[in-house]
């Protein structure tokens, strides 16, 4: 499987890559692919080979990118980092790859569906957003309180959690290295904490410009939800809130329950169910995606 490691951003203590996977047929789509991991870990590299495969399949080029992560870096820079890769895919790379730049679509599961639901609040928006178990509200209690799944594991002791942080900015973070953070901050509700640099009961207002949800309007791009039901991480209600919300602004929407399906679901693609979901998926970017 081919592909070309590009980077989109630099500065002089940074620098963000990301993988082009060219498609078989010349000036077809694109799928910017933003990966998950609490905004504390992963890379561009986590997008699953089948997923590249299936997404080649149907005729797309898929942009998959790093951004800064958390807590070295905190939301502003974040947001700030998928606004610029929207931008490069379309005005930058089209001197070096063959896509057709008018036609993005945004896909990311759990952190990476919140970073593409977020898109749909830029200037400069995708044609199409799907998002895997992703979340609209960064100030409801699931986020801001400490989470009963993460809590009923072993504590992670907060130095630990602190000896884990990097004293320069990072872009890639290996689950190994960085996970330990993620459970501390849910094990004790510190998680937006770490991400914002704000203390959540201060600062709903100030959040909620990072909150999808809050953010809907009559051109918010077409979205395509899919969540399980027993999802234990980011809760099955989140994306429920955001296909209402997208309802009420008149939206081009849909939501893909998954029954008893658990975060990261998409990674079983033997189940019926999430091949089906995968086909959904399909369709729904053939339809926005002309």
């Amino acid at each position: 499987m081919s592909k070309t490691t590009v980077i989109y951003k630099q500065k002089d203590d940074f620098e963000l890559k990301a993988d082009f996977y060219p498609a078989a047929e010349t000036f077809r789509p694109v799928i910017v692919y933003i990966h998950g991991g609490g905004l504390l870990w992963g890379s561009r590299e986590d997008m699953k080979k089948e997923q590249i495969e299936f997404y080649h399949q149907a005729g797309y080029n898929i942009f998959s990118i790093d951004y800064r992560l958390a807590p070295e870096s905190k939301l502003p820079a974040i947001q700030e980092d998928i606004a610029d890769a929207l931008n490069w895919i379309e005005q930058e790379g089209i001197k070096q790859f063959d896509y057709d730049p008018m036609n993005i679509a945004v896909i990311g599961s759990s952190a990476g569906g919140y970073l593409a639901l977020l898109t749909g609040t830029f200037r400069n928006k995708p044609k199409a957003i799907v998002s895997f178990y992703g979340y609209g509200d960064i100030t409801g209690d699931w986020a801001v309180k400490p989470s009963p799944h993460y809590s009923a594991m072993t504590t992670v002791p907060r130095e630990l959690a602190k000896m884990l942080v990097s004293d320069e900015i990072i872009s890639v973070g290996p689950i190994e290295k960085r996970y330990a953070i993620y459970m501390h901050a849910r094990q004790h509700g510190v998680w937006i904490e770490e991400l914002s640099g704000l203390i959540p009961v201060l600062a709903k207002d100030e959040l909620s410009k990072y909150c999808p949800l809050f953010n809907i309007h009559s051109h918010y791009p077409p979205t395509l939800l899919l969540h399980g039901t027993k999802d234990e991480d980011v809760p099955y209600e989140q994306s429920v809130l955001m296909a209402e919300g997208l309802q009420k602004n008149g939206v081009d929407h849909k939501l893909i329950t998954i029954p008893d399906g658990k975060h990261q679901f998409d990674e079983d693609l033997q189940s019926p169910i999430v091949q089906n979901a995968f086909d959904e998926v399909i369709t729904f970017l053939h339809n926005q995606l002309k």
